[in-house]
């Protein structure tokens, strides 16, 4: 590992692609989207995989996946990821900016955590392989008036599609659980506030509920407290910064919310059984 950067490289939309959505399928080679993929970093924009032949070894937030053939994969833009090792693959991809996204579908996509690797049957992959083509046609339309308009739709087709291959994996929005609900209200809304959001209460007034009533939600449906919850995705974020960033800890700690460094230091160690710059030495070459 290589700490050369302020804070982890982000691969923005409009840089990598000029647009904000984009899709392709060829050899990994031959795609410009991975000619840094092998350097851990983040991006601006969902990213998804369908991995056609070959295997893809990837690294996600500290943890190894393999892509395998007829499987779909899809990355949050948060997620610090990488590829490793891959060659003899062929996959196609898609990539599209939260505008472009349909507001529904982002809601589905931010309630898929984590996103493993998902194998599809024959008839799934192929109805998905084909959409994937039809795509691509479209994207080389550009002389067409609806050019964007079309592609925009078509690509929005593949991310329900590949939604509902993870929702699928869970009980129908419909039968779930008042606590289910009210677990999965929260998992959302720390996602997008753990940074400013540190005690259990904060949560419980933004979702209109007693505290007592969101721990209980949460543990019935996780098996682990709020706080809990709300510790590992801020720890999760200091590791994600202490391995793939040059900043010290009391930046890292700054920048996740904490004023008292000392405080954000005990909480580390606590949850991680070692400090944090025993942490970053750890895994550094």
């Amino acid at each position: 590992m290589s700490k050369q950067n302020a804070s982890i490289p982000l691969n923005t939309m409009a840089d990598k692609f000029g647009s904000g959505i984009a899709i392709g399928k060829a050899s990994i080679r031959e795609l410009r989207i991975f000619e840094d993929a092998a350097d851990a970093h983040r991006d601006d924009y969902h990213l998804f995989f369908l991995q056609e032949k070959g295997v893809t070894p990837l690294e996600i937030d500290f943890q190894r996946y393999e892509l395998a053939a007829s499987s779909v994969f899809y990355i949050h833009p948060n997620q610090v990821h990488r590829m490793i090792g891959f060659e003899n693959v062929t996959l196609s991809f898609w990539a599209i900016s939260n505008e472009d996204l349909n507001p529904e579908y982002l809601k589905l996509l931010e309630s898929i955590t984590p996103a493993k690797p998902l194998l599809l049957k024959e008839e799934t992959f192929s109805i998905i392989s084909e959409a994937v083509s039809l795509c691509i046609k479209l994207s080389a339309r550009k002389h067409e008036k609806l050019h964007y308009a079309m592609l925009k739709d078509g690509c929005n087709t593949l991310v329900a599609l590949v939604a509902s291959q993870y929702l699928a994996l869970t009980k129908p929005t419909g039968s779930l659980l008042r606590f289910e609900v009210v677990a999965k209200a929260f998992r959302v809304f720390l996602e997008e506030n753990f940074t400013t959001c540190k005690k259990p209460v904060a949560y419980a007034q933004a979702l209109n509920i007693s505290t007592h009533y969101l721990n209980e939600c949460v543990k019935n449906v996780t098996g682990h407290s709020v706080s809990h919850h709300i510790q590992q995705r801020i720890i999760l974020e200091a590791k994600r910064l202490l391995y793939h960033s040059d900043r010290s800890v009391k930046e890292i700690a700054a920048e996740l919310g904490y004023d008292d460094y000392p405080y954000f230091s005990r909480l580390f160690t606590k949850v991680t059984g070692m400090t944090a710059l025993t942490f970053r030495n750890k895994n550094s070459d």
